[in-house]
């Protein structure tokens, strides 16, 4: 439980640093039959950047989760009818899909995945007479559209990989 708060704690710290640099620039105006705001390419990147890292912290803690106490998801699985070791899978398949997002690897197939991921296990929650599953359903089809999102526009100019990604498209 330690790790999941040192690893929240570490994550948000990177996201308000990140947020403060977005601070810095300015929002470039373009002027064509009036004035309409739009926001730079490196606000734009930014933004990627920051919605990349939040949604990998979201997998990781799911890692760390599974990590820490597999009961949980097991019990989940073993109710559906499943094997419980899909617990390690999805646990590995969680930490590699957090990783990749984090340093920029392979982001448009990594997002398509998990947004499939999403939609897969949404169905876990799929219970009307528990509101808070039933909110944790429409959470994973939140997550889903932003990594669907992702998907479609890549990983932007900032990954950890040492060199610029240039994205097709």
């Amino acid at each position: 439980m330690l790790a999941i708060k040192v690893v929240a704690v570490g994550m948000v710290a990177l996201t308000l640093a990140a947020i403060c640099s977005a601070l810095r620039f300015r929002l470039r105006y373009h002027w064509s039959n009036g004035i309409s705001a739009g926001i730079g390419a490196d606000m734009a990147d930014l933004a990627v950047l920051i919605g990349r890292l939040l949604i990998a912290l979201l997998f990781a803690l799911g890692a760390l989760q599974k990590t820490a106490a597999p009961e949980a998801a097991g019990d989940l699985l073993i109710g559906m009818g499943l094997p419980y070791g899909l617990v390690w899978v999805a646990l590995v398949y969680n930490a590699f899909a957090a990783g990749a997002l984090i340093v920029g690897y392979c982001v448009r197939p990594v997002a398509a995945s998990l947004a499939a991921y999403c939609a897969l296990t949404s169905v876990f929650h799929y219970l009307p007479e528990d509101p808070w599953q039933m909110s944790i359903f429409v959470k994973n089809w939140a997550i889903a559209g932003g990594c669907l999102v992702l998907a479609a526009h890549g990983p932007g100019r900032y990954v950890f990989l040492g060199t610029r990604f240039r994205t097709a498209g």
